[in-house]
């Protein structure tokens, strides 16, 4: 009974950084999105999605960065309505 115990530690101690990865993406996009918009586009001409790592392949964005250990990406996607 006691090694079911230190099993389920070890998965819930493990899964702490996947847990914790919203956070600290969410930072990391909040910097790239100051950068993006200090280089004069128009905060409503561009998205930013973070997604998980194998899933960042779509034809109409391009990766911007990453977090979470490079589990997750930042994707960014240009408003196609803008005028720019």
């Amino acid at each position: 009974m006691k090694k079911h115990h230190w099993l389920c530690a070890l998965l819930l101690a493990g899964a702490m950084p996947a847990l914790a990865a919203p956070e600290s993406c969410e930072r990391v996009k909040d910097d790239i999105q100051q950068k993006i918009i200090q280089n004069g586009v128009p905060e409503t001409g561009f998205t930013l999605d973070i997604v998980p790592g194998d899933q960042a392949d779509r034809p109409d964005a391009q990766v911007v960065g990453h977090c979470a250990n490079d589990t997750f990406k930042i994707l960014y996607t240009r408003n196609s309505n803008e005028q720019q």
